[in-house]
């Protein structure tokens, strides 16, 4: 087995910002449902879109549950190597294999003791390690690698995946009895294009992110924009733009087309669809002056008058 564990230790680390739940808009009792399957004990399955939330769901189901002053641990299944995830699960005794640490190491479970495991991605886990996790599961006892003594342990399971489970069971790539073992009752993330105005939702994230201490905003244009676009990354698509945009522009600016990479605005440039009212709206804003007007949707003035005209 591989010695070097530098992979896996950067691989199982969450991210340390714990998303609100308006930010991201989610269906009412969404993670209230959640909470009420931790606390009894029932391992919290969560599906969704690559983008749509996962880890920040689970970070929020973590502080608002009776272990939040217990440790959240994550695997990241689909980052570490086949090799490692099992010794970074279960851990190892010392000479279990060669470059194992003089020490030997406890492995996630036993350092989740009495707090929650995050499994992510589960649905890329290794079908070799898929029958031991769920043996864990059904026992609570973690076996290092190598022997020793087996130790119980204390945990709640949360899973996610970005996978469709019930096709990979068909396919034979994921243990039927560990997906009904885990899936109790599955909560799906809904895709960013399903949660209601787009728009208010970035104005949340771009105000968690400091904008409003900057005096930063969203301008009508940009707004419309971010509507309309089917942000296919999801909510991490739109929060990276967001705090991508804070770091280049001054406070007190107001974000419009212009500030949007060309690769967005050039492929969706939300000024084609805008209706003639909202274009003599914008012109009024900025009080007449057609170029100015122009410039916030990142068209030529020419191009302004005529679409002006056309509607």
């Amino acid at each position: 087995m591989p010695a070097d564990h530098a992979a896996a230790r950067a691989a199982r680390q969450p991210d340390s910002k714990v998303g609100r739940n308006d930010a991201g808009a989610l269906p009412d009792g969404l993670l209230q449902r959640g909470q009420r399957l931790l606390e009894a004990d029932i391992p919290v399955l969560v599906l969704g879109e690559t983008g749509v939330g996962k880890e920040r769901f689970v970070q929020a189901l973590h502080a608002a549950s009776s272990r939040a002053g217990a440790p959240l641990v994550a695997v990241n299944c689909a980052a570490i190597p086949e090799g490692l995830i099992e010794a970074e699960l279960f851990g190892y005794e010392e000479g279990a294999f060669t470059g194992a640490r003089k020490q030997g190491a406890r492995g996630r479970l036993r350092e989740a003791d009495g707090g929650i495991l995050f499994l992510d991605e589960i649905g890329d886990m290794p079908a070799s390690l898929q029958a031991r996790l769920l043996r864990v599961l059904q026992e609570r006892l973690v076996v290092p690698l190598g022997g020793g003594i087996g130790q119980k342990v204390d945990v709640r399971i949360v899973a996610a995946t970005h996978r469709n489970l019930e096709h990979e069971v068909a396919a034979g790539r994921f243990r039927a009895d560990l997906y009904y073992r885990l899936g109790h009752y599955p909560l799906r993330l809904p895709p960013l294009r399903e949660r209601g105005d787009v728009a208010q939702i970035a104005a949340n994230l771009l105000a968690q992110h400091g904008g409003a201490r900057r005096g930063v905003t969203l301008s009508a244009a940009l707004a419309d924009f971010i509507r309309r676009y089917p942000w296919p990354g999801n909510l991490r698509q739109l929060d990276n733009l967001l705090k991508t945009l804070l770091a280049l522009v001054d406070d007190g600016t107001e974000l419009g087309l212009t500030h949007l990479p060309d690769t967005l605005r050039e492929h969706h440039p939300a000024a084609a669809s805008a209706a003639s009212g909202q274009l003599a709206q914008l012109l009024q804003q900025h009080g007449g002056n057609a170029s100015a007007a122009a410039r916030a949707l990142g068209i030529s003035r020419s191009t302004f008058y005529r679409r002006l005209r056309q509607g």
